[in-house]
């Protein structure tokens, strides 16, 4: 249990760290690469970790030094490895690793624990037969565990569903290139949050890879390329900076998150404009984000691509006197926690008002009390909930230890809110 002490004035800069995400596909691209690819500013987390170990299982060398994460690219040749790959409760592990797993040899298993065994992946396991590769769901419910059995890659076309995860596409992107013939991917539905799916063909881009996106409906990806080695940084990730410019917004204080511009692909910047729209004032400087909390307003917010900011945002709507309405996140119901439920869930407890929609949530603030909060085991609940906590005399946060999963040294960063 963590007691989070309230603050009258913050005014401060604070560093976070790497991109999840971004580390999560730099890592897949240099395993996948010709040669030895150095990685700086590699979000150190129990996610990105778990990627990291689940290629070293798939044969690939890393090494990991004070400086920089270390890969040796395996050249899309992966080894046998184990049968079994254990992957916790990282969506995005589970997802790039199966899909660049149909370029070994095979057979692998990829499973986690009980909630990764209810998240779902079966849409990315048809993209795979579809291209002759067995992939299946052992338990036949379309969620992990999976097995993939190795073989040959024969077709070239594949249509896939991102309704309700891009990371699927980012999967097969990824892996295209090392094909033989390349993929001619179609999109029937989605992608949802779409910037994720730019950072992936960011990351692209930057190992030299070639490829061709037509409304992100349509992508051809010639086979037979290398991903090039080299040298990378992990730019700041925006989904961290979100906590900090939300501590602004509910205290009335100054946070500024150094190292990010408004020319990121990361979605979740646009989180600035929001709290803007609700009456913050946003500074766009040339070291970093600053946003001044004001009297804040309700808004009606499209979330759909940037979903892990929904938390975030229904914790500083709760301080807004009027009725906030989150859209397009009916698939956060499938992420660490049912995140709609458990923010619903935490608010009322703090005697919010808070009313789950088909897609989202209906907030109506004003005064939130103390609470202590259940954090559901999912980090973005624990993170969210201690902004609240800056203003609200009394939160308790339960299991604080879970922030471990994304942003280890996040206590350590928030205590720097203190500092004058």
């Amino acid at each position: 249990m963590r007691k989070i002490k309230c603050i009258k004035e913050i005014n401060t800069t604070v560093h976070v760290p790497g991109s999840k995400s971004y580390s999560h596909r730099t890592a897949v691209a240099a395993a996948l690469s010709n040669g030895i690819c150095y990685i700086y500013n590699y979000l150190d987390s129990q996610d990105t970790n778990i990627t990291l170990r689940g290629l070293q299982q798939l044969g690939v060398v890393i090494e990991n030094n004070n400086e920089s994460v270390i890969v040796h690219g395996c050249s899309g040749r992966l080894s046998p490895g184990p049968q079994s790959i254990y992957l916790g409760n990282s969506g995005t592990s589970m997802r790039l690793l199966t899909a660049i797993s149909a370029l070994g040899p095979g057979p692998y298993e990829f499973s986690g624990t009980p909630r990764m065994h209810q998240r779902p992946i079966g849409e990315l396991l048809r993209a795979l037969e579809q291209i002759g590769i067995s992939a299946r769901s052992v338990n036949s419910d379309n969620c992990p565990p999976v097995e993939i059995s190795g073989g040959e890659i024969a077709g070239k076309e594949v249509s896939i569903d991102c309704g309700n995860s891009s990371q699927y596409l980012s999967g097969l992107l990824l892996m295209a290139p090392c094909t033989q013939n390349g993929l001619d991917i179609y999109v029937t539905a989605g992608p949802v949050s779409r910037p994720y799916v730019e950072m992936t063909l960011d990351v692209m881009d930057k190992f030299g890879i070639n490829y061709e996106n037509q409304g992100f409906s349509f992508f051809r990806v010639p086979g037979g390329q290398s991903h090039a080695s080299g040298t990378y940084t992990v730019e700041p990730d925006c989904s961290q900076a979100g906590y900090f410019w939300a501590a602004a917004a509910v205290t009335g204080g100054r946070v500024k998150v150094a190292g990010i511009g408004r020319d990121t692909r990361q979605g979740d910047v646009g989180f600035v404009q929001i709290l803007e729209k609700m009456g913050c004032l946003v500074s766009y400087e040339p070291d970093g984000i600053s946003v001044t909390g004001k009297a804040l307003s309700p808004v009606d917010a499209d979330m759909g691509d940037m979903p892990d900011l929904v938390p975030t945002l229904a914790v500083v709507a709760a301080f807004a006197h009027g009725t906030t309405t989150i859209r397009n996140a009916a698939h956060l119901r499938a992420k660490e926690s049912d995140r709609l439920s458990a923010v619903a869930n935490e608010l009322a407890k703090m005697g919010v008002k808070v009313h789950i929609t088909e897609d989202g949530l209906r907030i109506t603030g004003g005064s939130p009390k103390s609470a202590e909060i259940e954090t559901y085991e999912d980090h973005r609940i624990a993170m969210s909930f201690a902004v609240a906590g800056l203003a609200v005399p009394g939160i308790l946060i339960r299991n604080p230890a879970c922030v471990e999963k994304s942003f280890p040294k996040f206590w350590d960063v928030f205590e720097g809110l203190y500092k004058k």
